[in-house]
């Protein structure tokens, strides 16, 4: 029993406005032509975001069921062939693309594939999923010159395993998504009833917390975007996301949700790549069990994680979770492949007690039906992962995309570039800066200190500029206008 996988991994750095001119990647392009191998969820998750952003995509796989629902549903052209073939690779227009995504379940066909885009046909930039640590650890073996010339790497599992880690940490939060190194978080959290918040107006929050700064870039109530302002008043049960220092957000936290006592108890679901990599990363600081289904996997699971508890048996077992006093758990976490025994498991918890309750859901439309139920947090790893891709395919010096809301929103994380006389941000006041009507520049961060953005802050080269995008269809707009200009090169 596998779990769901899916993380962005960069071996080399990102070119800066410092470096030589011949050496300045062009920030004003926008990769057009894409080429995706492998049509499993990742891929096909990816094609589809990717042709609604109007990309050309090509996506290749060697089963052509898994290409006929691509194709009844998306404008995208699709190949029937291997991803290591070069007769498929120059039929699925590999001489034309501008971004390949070898995503096939296989780390050795990836590498292969991204080692013949660019010897062959000089594909610029090459992304590949591996998931084997082992590779992972020799980054060597991705090098132009002497390896397999990998651009950068994409490991699923571990974006999904830091994505739960940090809900772990902060069990307040329905997201949290780190920016600038993790200097800066965005958080979503529910205002509940006697938060030194609730009922108050955005400016109180100066009284309520007088030495941390955070920025409010969007309210939610009843499914409904309320652009927030000073005068906006905050009401229990309103979606709140807000901006701030990684090491202030817990004080921000406190004030729009009544704190919770900490997570001490944890109990996983499901020992495949995703449970076996956050049991690891938990075993140190919480008590944490695992039930994993398959025996030979479950004692394979107890020799490598001697600080956890392996239990065989199935997490859809009422038995089960009596003999383990579900109700003394604080966190339960259902982590399997199967999105039918993940529901059923994470409600069965919560009916016996469980205080938190968390889901992987690989079906999107299940994560739009069960986020506000009874599961306090559904997660759809697809949407985790496609963030770090996306990234690649977009205008301007891109350092991160964060989809919100089930992919209805974003928060993208742009470097800015040039001089004033050719960009339309640099030297200028954010209140001269003429930003999409859905959109909301709340924090910079400038040579490692956070900023958050008032109106008379002014931009300055090389700041990471992170902005919430309430409409994703309005992100495009934002791209251009912190894109350097042609004049600039």
């Amino acid at each position: 029993m596998i779990a769901s996988r899916f993380h962005l991994r960069r071996p080399q750095a990102r070119p800066t406005a410092t470096a030589a001119p011949e050496q300045q990647r062009s920030y004003t392009h926008t990769v057009s032509n894409i080429l995706i191998l492998g049509a499993g969820r990742v891929g096909a998750t990816v094609a589809e975001q990717l042709v609604y952003e109007q990309h050309n995509v090509t996506i290749v796989d060697d089963n052509p069921a898994n290409l006929a629902p691509l194709t009844s549903k998306l404008d995208l052209r699709v190949v029937a062939g291997s991803a290591s073939s070069p007769t498929t690779l120059r039929e699925a227009g590999a001489a034309d693309a501008e971004l390949l995504l070898a995503v096939t379940p296989t780390d050795e066909l990836n590498m292969v594939a991204c080692k013949i885009a660019y010897q062959l046909f000089r594909v610029p930039t090459r992304i590949a999923r591996i998931r084997n640590a082992d590779l992972l650890a020799h980054e060597d073996l991705f090098s132009e010159e002497d390896g397999f010339a990998i651009s950068h790497t994409i490991t699923p599992a571990q974006v999904v395993t830091d994505y739960l880690s940090r809900l772990v940490k902060m069990p307040e939060a329905l997201q949290v998504l780190d920016f600038a190194n993790g200097l800066v978080q965005l958080v979503v959290t529910r205002v509940t009833e006697g938060a030194p918040m609730a009922g108050k107006a955005l400016t109180a929050f100066n009284d309520v917390l007088p030495n941390t700064d955070r920025r409010v870039v969007g309210i939610y109530r009843n499914n409904r975007y309320i652009r927030p302002d000073g005068d906006s008043e905050l009401h229990a049960g309103d979606e709140v996301f807000v901006l701030a220092e990684s090491r202030q957000m817990r004080k921000v936290i406190g004030a729009l949700h009544v704190v919770e006592s900490p997570i001490k108890n944890v109990l996983l679901a499901g020992g495949g790549n995703v449970g076996y990599r956050l049991a690891k990363a938990l075993q140190k600081d919480y008590s944490v069990k695992l039930v994993e289904a398959d025996p030979v996997r479950a004692e394979w699971l107890a020799n490598e994680l001697a600080g956890v508890l392996v239990l065989h048996g199935d997490a859809t077992n009422e038995t089960m979770f009596e003999a383990e006093q579900i109700h003394r758990t604080d966190m339960y976490l259902a982590l399997t492949s199967d999105d039918e025994d993940n529901i059923m498991s994470a409600l069965l918890a919560r009916q016996m007690g469980a205080r938190k309750v968390i889901s992987i859901i690989n079906r999107s439309r299940y994560v739009d039906l069960l986020q506000d139920s009874r599961i306090d947090v559904a997660i759809s790893p697809a949407q985790l992962t496609i963030g770090t891709l996306l990234a690649h395919a977009r205008q301007g010096d891109i350092a991160a995309v964060k989809p919100l809301r089930r992919g209805a929103a974003e928060a993208v994380e742009l470097v800015v570039h040039g001089t004033k006389n050719v960009s339309r941000v640099i030297g200028r006041r954010v209140d001269e800066i003429r930003m999409p009507a859905h959109a909301f520049l709340a924090t910079i961060v400038r040579a490692g200190k956070v900023i958050m953005v008032h109106h008379d802050t002014v931009i300055e080269p090389d700041d990471r500029c992170i902005v919430f995008v309430h409409d994703k269809l309005r992100t495009r707009e934002v791209e251009h206008l912190f894109a350097v200009k042609l004049g600039f090169f």
